[in-house]
């Protein structure tokens, strides 16, 4: 019998800078975990969750504890795509010994390969106390959602020239500091295109440029499963959130109508 593929590593995500594109997804769900493992080189447990999972208004409500639990989750249903978990608000900024103590907690606790905070230059302190002690980091560079009411709204990051020269900074001090790749958050086009040939770490893009090395996005938007608002940077593939309102309703006709359960679906006194 074959032997399952083993799991991408960070060295391994790492080590494709300028190569094929790297494929990322959210998953937030075992099941979920499952269908995108068979097709993605990364998955992310993202703090996203608390939008879309939670119903939350932004990601800053986030906890460790969603963290870990949806990171377990993830864990359980995944077997070859290297799975990175956020780090939420307020679990990394004080210091890097906290961002330490949090991240070697969301490790030990899901198993996961690597955790993902935001900030650029100001995190960087942190990104080499944390790399320099065998924690692998994924940075976050260009808009910083759990930065949303600094950034005065989810703003497209860039266009000026001071925005441009600080995301650029941003690249080259977090590769420097020892990420093994970074996400480009909506971020103008030619500047993603720039940090990614000027940077030697992949960069993995979410309405950033073409040219990234990668490409993530949240896979209910993919799927069509996230309804109230969609980025001009998700692509949806599916409408499963349309398809399942469809289903509901013709459950809930079935059942008002006594057509469900039918004779198929109970069972039957024993026998003898």
């Amino acid at each position: 019998m074959a032997r399952p593929a083993a799991r991408l590593t960070p060295p391994a995500i790492r080590d494709r800078k300028g190569g094929e594109p790297i494929v990322c997804l959210t998953a937030y769900t075992t099941p979920v975990a499952k269908l995108v493992d068979e097709h993605c080189d990364l998955i992310l447990v993202g703090d996203s969750l608390g939008m879309v999972v939670y119903g939350l208004p932004s990601t800053i409500g986030v906890t460790m504890e969603m963290m870990i639990a949806h990171g377990q989750a993830a864990m359980r249903g995944s077997s070859r795509a290297c799975v990175v978990v956020d780090m939420p608000f307020g679990s990394y900024e004080e210091s890097p010994e906290q961002a330490m103590r949090n991240a070697a907690r969301i490790m030990t606790e899901t198993g996961c390969a690597a955790v993902k905070l935001e900030g650029g230059e100001i995190m960087a302190p942190t990104i080499r106390f944390l790399t320099e002690r065998s924690v692998p980091v994924m940075a976050h560079i260009g808009l910083h959602p759990q930065a949303v009411n600094t950034f005065g709204g989810y703003k497209v990051q860039g266009r000026d020239e001071a925005s441009r020269a600080q995301v650029l900074a941003d690249a080259k001090t977090v590769a420097d500091a020892g990420a093994f790749s970074v996400v480009i958050e909506k971020t103008a086009e030619d500047i993603s295109r720039a940090i990614t040939e000027g940077v030697p770490i992949p960069s993995v893009g979410i309405g950033a440029s073409a040219a990234c090395d990668g490409q993530i996005l949240v896979v209910d938007d993919i799927l069509g499963m996230f309804t109230d608002f969609r980025p001009k940077f998700a692509k949806p593939y599916a409408e499963l959130g349309a398809a399942a309102g469809e289903a509901i309703k013709a459950y809930a006709e079935d059942v008002r109508a006594r057509r469900f359960p039918g004779p198929e679906h109970v069972f039957g006194a024993k026998k003898g």
